[in-house]
């Protein structure tokens, strides 16, 4: 075990008193110690009952033969953390998640892992722990929360946002807007939409790291319990067996992850992640691998924000596993990939149905031949930049328009709310990339109020900043190279026409090379926007939005 490095032997008995001092039994020092990071806290309504999870876990481990150990994880609600100051420190903690859990771990010597995330940076930060530990590891997470209801349809977080910029547009009164503040969250979990957080708890399933259900299985639900006391139980099952999380998150499995994406139209944040993670095996994943397999993956899903269902109805239809037996019948999986339950995906998969037709659409009637994702390059995007073309009206995939600039969020929401944008504009926000936000923040306010305003079906909005999973329509994000390290998007002029051709892949500024080039000339570097603590220390090492913002010491 490699818990003995820190329990026996004579030179350890200063390290079993300490464990004496926690009230470790004999007979627990000599079973396996494993792991609980704990991700709960008392501000992320998709973490609230992560505290009943950890305890079902625990019960699971200790029921076969190990001896559970918590410890904690942080986590953001980016919603919260949405529209000021704070979004600036959500990306950021994803690697201090994984930085913190690899401390964690390897200080303490745990044998095995069950990490116990929700919302959208904690997620990917454990899933990178999980790949540099290489210990037997499985994830539950919270659970999605359930739809909200008012007036007979189901709303979620994005119909909050989207009611915002209604008001704005005075199509809704204020008494509207406080009716969707009291109905559109009306339990605990990830936000009920295919979001950020459900996207990778979804996307863990399709690696191979969580249990069947962990991405769909409503947080309120008691299967979810079980799920818990199952995970217990299969990392206890993975560590007599002897699989490790790198036997488990192989390069095969990351592009089943893709695929899998692809199908269900995750959010445009899991191309920050799979990337992230990747880095973390060694595996170079370059954000252009997504166009050859969207071309050939079909959108079998349409999950608010793109479309009326939500994770419950996903989870109904028969989840994750249900998709990826649709896709089997493509050979567009690797089935040999191994997974926690001890199976191949193949062999996990092969007797999920799909209940629900219209949720999960079959091969033979998908919502589009294409995947939700795309990744468009150009002369505005060299090294690329991405959109959820799932969730982008059929009038806006290809547009041309004049560039209405601005320097910082606040600016652009003010200049939509004001009724400054027009039918026709593309809106372009810069300088909010990972090294020039710092942090790349989620631009969920801009969209929101660009479809709140009925602007939706004829605006654009590019950034090299990034989307909340909450956000439709033509919103492109990850520009790069940023504005701050002089990507072209520095170089854009009020009024320059933009062309986004997406079913060709293409994001372009009709200027001359020649123009672009005596613009470079011209442009300075900004002064960075925070220049103390964490955030400033992370724009100094983090690299661009197509390399996933991941760290390097330069």
């Amino acid at each position: 075990m490699k818990s003995d490095n820190a329990r026996a032997g004579m030179q350890q008995a200063p390290a079993r008193s300490l464990f004496n001092a926690l009230g470790f039994t004999g007979e627990e020092m000599k079973r396996p110690m494993v792991g609980i990071v704990n991700s709960y806290n008392e501000i992320v309504p998709g973490h609230m009952n992560i505290d009943k999870i950890v305890e079902a876990v625990k019960m699971g481990v200790a029921e076969a033969g190990g001896v559970p150990v918590e410890f904690p994880a942080i986590a953001v609600c980016d919603g919260i953390a949405m529209g000021h100051v704070g979004m600036k420190y959500s990306l950021v903690t994803r690697d201090l998640i994984a930085d913190s859990t690899e401390c964690m771990a390897i200080a303490h010597q745990f044998d095995a892992l069950v990490m116990v995330p929700n919302c959208d940076k904690n997620v990917p930060g454990l899933l990178m722990a999980a790949a540099r530990l290489d210990l037997p590891t499985v994830f539950v997470s919270g659970g999605p929360m359930l739809a909200g209801h008012i007036h007979g349809a189901k709303k979620s977080l994005s119909s909050m946002f989207e009611a915002v910029g209604s008001y704005a547009a005075g199509t809704m009164t204020e008494d509207d807007v406080l009716e969707y503040e009291r109905k559109v969250c009306p339990t605990c979990g990830s936000c009920s939409g295919m979001y950020t957080a459900n996207s990778m708890n979804c996307l863990t399933e399709a690696i191979g790291m969580g249990l069947p259900g962990n991405g769909t299985i409503p947080a309120v639900y008691s299967e979810r319990i079980r799920l818990a006391k199952m995970a217990g139980y299969a990392v206890m099952d993975m560590y007599n067996k002897g699989i490790t999380a790198r036997k488990i998150m192989t390069k095969e499995a990351i592009l089943n992850a893709l695929t899998v994406d692809m199908a269900l139209g995750c959010s445009t944040n899991s191309m920050l992640h799979l990337p992230a993670i990747a880095h973390e095996i060694g595996f170079d994943f370059d954000i252009s691998f997504a166009n050859p397999i969207s071309e050939k993956t079909p959108n079998l899903c349409h999950l608010a924000p793109a479309g009326p269902t939500y994770m419950e109805d996903l989870n109904e239809a028969g989840g994750v596993y249900a998709v990826m037996n649709e896709l089997k019948d493509l050979d567009l999986l690797n089935l040999d990939c191994m997974t926690v339950t001890g199976k191949t995906i193949g062999e996990a998969i092969k007797n999920s149905v799909n209940r629900n037709p219209e949720v999960i659409r079959p091969l033979d009637n998908p919502y589009s031949e294409t995947g939700g994702l795309a990744v468009l390059k150009g002369n505005l995007a060299p090294d690329g930049s991405v959109v959820k073309r799932s969730a982008v009206v059929e009038e806006m995939m290809v547009h041309e328009g004049p560039a209405r600039v601005f320097d910082s969020e606040e600016d652009a929401i003010a200049a939509i709310k004001g009724g400054k944008i027009v039918e026709g504009d593309v809106v372009v926000i810069r300088y909010e990339g990972p090294k020039g936000g710092p942090g790349m923040r989620e631009m969920l306010n801009p969209t929101s109020a660009i479809a709140g305003m009925g602007l939706g079906s004829s605006v654009a909005l590019i950034t090299d900043g990034r989307f909340s999973g909450a956000s439709r329509g033509a919103s492109i994000g990850h520009v790069s190279p940023e504005a701050a390290v002089g990507g072209p998007i520095a170089f854009v002029e009020e009024g320059d026409t933009i062309s986004i051709d997406i079913p060709n892949m293409k994001l372009e500024i009709k200027v001359s090379d020649e123009e672009m080039e005596a613009r470079k000339a011209k442009w300075q570097p900004r002064e960075p926007k925070v220049t103390t603590g964490y955030a400033a220390r992370y724009a100094k090492m983090v690299t661009s939005g197509n390399r996933g913002a991941v760290l390097e010491l330069k």
